[in-house]
């Protein structure tokens, strides 16, 4: 909790008085054009850095502006004893955009492993989280916890989810977008954060990526694996903590990680 509390007092202080209040100034391209940083992706890692570093001063802190900086910190990932991996604002095209859809989200990460997880939503103020082993939970600030489960397996006609085709290759982004016609419906939040948080409280069936980078899923795969869940890389290996490549394709149960791997997500 006293992670969590970091990242909503850096969210309340730093994102949520910027929201819609950006101008063209604040907004800036980096890798592409639906790849933005604003003033309060940077204001608000900053925050949480310096909060972390009275907190856990031995961690090794990782955060999705930190890399852009220093591209050489996410190498260092894999062997660190301890870290702390943030996204300031996870979904920052919808929060550029005005649209109340993003997320502020922490992963620790020891030895390699991923042993907790925390999502932060800043318009619901509520997070959800996981340690490992101790299942995954619903907060609000006001102390209340529910805890999280996946949904009921169903066909592959009518299950709900979300998938992200644009980091596909080229030749096979046709053949996977064809595919999902097989679904009942299919939806891209552009944030990860939220596409778990539907998924761990029960409300789809899957949720798929191609990009990976470890702020953006770490977290989320220990908590839709503490609520259940099943979640591998598009090869069927494990999805470790210095992986940024092969896919990720995150479901409710084994079966239907099976059946989406060969029906949809193939190429």
């Amino acid at each position: 909790m006293a992670l969590a509390n970091i990242l909503r007092d850096a969210a309340r202080a730093e994102a949520l008085p910027r929201f819609r209040r950006l101008d063209a100034s604040m907004v800036t391209t980096k890798s592409e054009a639906i790849d933005l940083v604003t003033e309060a992706d940077v204001a608000t890692e900053e925050a949480i850095k310096i909060a972390m570093a009275r907190f856990m001063p031995a961690a090794l802190f990782v955060g999705e502006e930190s890399v852009a900086a220093d591209p050489a910190l996410l190498g260092r990932l894999a062997d660190a004893e301890l870290a702390v991996v943030i996204d300031p604002i996870d979904g920052t095209a919808n929060y550029a955009a005005g649209l109340p859809l993003f997320a502020t989200m922490a992963a620790v990460v020891s030895k390699g492993e991923t042993v907790a997880g925390i999502i932060y939503d800043p318009m619901g103020d509520d997070w959800m989280m996981a340690e490992k082993g101790s299942g995954a939970w619903l907060r609000r600030p006001d102390g209340e916890a529910v805890r999280l489960s996946v949904a009921a397996p169903l066909p592959l006609a009518e299950m709900v989810g979300c998938a992200s085709v644009s980091y596909l290759p080229v030749n096979n982004r046709a053949q996977v977008l064809a595919n999902l016609a097989k679904v009942r419906v299919v939806s891209n939040f552009r944030c990860a954060g939220h596409e778990y948080r539907t998924l761990v409280s029960g409300h789809s069936q899957f949720s798929c990526w191609n990009k990976l980078m470890p702020w953006d899923h770490l977290g989320g795969v220990l908590m839709s694996q503490e609520a259940g869940g099943y979640a591998a890389r598009l090869d069927g290996q494990p999805y470790l903590s210095h992986h940024v490549d092969g896919g990720l394709l995150v479901s409710i149960d084994r079966d239907s990680w099976d059946e989406l791997r060969r029906e949809v997500f193939s190429f």
